[in-house]
């Protein structure tokens, strides 16, 4: 069973329930247990064509004329069927995984942390969305707290990484203005970023959610997008979460040639004009890819080190998290699908992590 969207009308929806393939030899099934829906999937939907996200799933064939395709997640799944020798069953993963029951996949560039996806139709895409890692050897796997690592480290991860690149491109220290401020991903580099000596992190948001937002404690400022005019004077940098062209253009304007850098992370008002409006003064928005910035990390500090960093931030973090986030749970094929439509309408608690399993309750 497979959760499928229209790529050119993402709240259109069908649930495709086909019958289970019989493996080949050098495949592997996994059973996708649960895994998080967040505004980030949104973004994968949004950004689909242009970032290739489509491609990792492809959706089956359809005779209605509709370009289906199936939105990427962060999951856990169990190995249920192997014909790998390494891949014993029983298994249990961490990575990137369809909204479906299961997954088959190719097995390969196993080491004693996990293995590769080899699947031809993969092979062109960034290494870090093909790995799938053994919990028992990830050194931030808790059996407790797999919700967290669903719904957070995924998107702490691109915190992490918008943090270093502000740093590493030389915007620290200074003022970040950060849009959708409310969304876990730019929560988590707002906490990042408030560690940092010099850093003020300005955090935009919606009148709703304001209240919300300055209780985190992570900004230190707190605008509503009516007040953008408010903004404090440059220099600053811009992270565009939000991918709202209006509000893009008024940052941009607000700043003009103070405004040192500018980039575009995510997708969270969808349905708004589109992300990058042209004749913008100041600085050109860069896409923000995060798996182009943990290849020069790897290279640098090695995965060792890589993993270190972020291990250890990602402890405190989940802490301090605790404070404000509880999980709620989705189930079946239409518990998840009221989920992603809620998601895709901007109706969701930002004090929510949803966990969803297209297995019944």
């Amino acid at each position: 069973m497979d959760l499928e969207v229209d790529r050119q009308h993402l709240s259109t929806v069908r649930i495709v329930d086909a019958a289970s393939a019989a493996l080949q030899p050098g495949e592997a099934r996994l059973r996708v247990r649960r895994f998080a829906l967040t505004a980030n999937n949104i973004t994968y939907a949004v950004f689909g064509d242009m970032m290739q996200y489509w491609n990792f799933f492809p959706a089956g064939p359809a005779d209605d004329g509709v370009n289906w395709g199936r939105v990427p997640v962060w999951g856990f799944a169990d190995v249920v069927e192997s014909t790998v020798g390494e891949l014993a069953e029983g298994t249990r993963v961490y990575g990137y995984l369809p909204m479906s029951h299961e997954l088959v996949v190719q097995p390969g560039r196993f080491d004693d942390r996990g293995f590769v996806d080899m699947a031809a139709h993969r092979a062109p895409m960034a290494a870090a969305y093909n790995r799938y890692v053994f919990c028992d050897e990830d050194p931030i796997y808790d059996a407790d707290r797999e919700p967290h690592q669903m719904v957070l480290y995924p998107l702490f991860f691109t915190s992490f990484m918008i943090d270093d690149v502000l740093d590493d491109t030389g915007q620290l220290p200074g003022t970040v203005v950060i849009s959708s401020a409310s969304a876990k991903t730019a929560i988590g580099a707002a906490y990042l970023l408030s560690r940092r000596e010099g850093a003020h992190v300005v955090g935009l948001t919606s009148a709703r959610n304001a209240e919300f937002v300055r209780e985190l404690g992570c900004y230190h400022e707190v605008l509503t997008y009516d007040a953008l005019h408010e903004l404090p004077s440059g220099p600053a940098s811009y992270v565009d979460i939000a991918g709202d062209s209006a509000v893009t253009r008024a940052v941009h304007e607000h700043y003009a040639d103070s405004l040192k850098y500018s980039m575009i992370v995510g997708g969270t008002h969808w349905d708004g004009p589109p992300a990058v409006p042209g004749d913008l003064p100041g600085p050109t928005p860069e896409f923000f890819f995060a798996p182009s910035q943990i290849a020069k990390r790897s290279k640098e500090w090695g995965r060792d080190g890589l993993e270190a960093r972020t291990v250890d931030a990602w402890g405190a973090y989940r802490d301090w998290v605790d404070g404000w986030l509880h999980f709620e749970r989705s189930h079946g094929a239409a518990g998840v699908e009221h989920t992603y439509q809620q998601l895709l309408a901007g109706r969701v608690d930002p004090r929510v992590g949803h966990v969803c399993t297209m297995e019944d309750e």
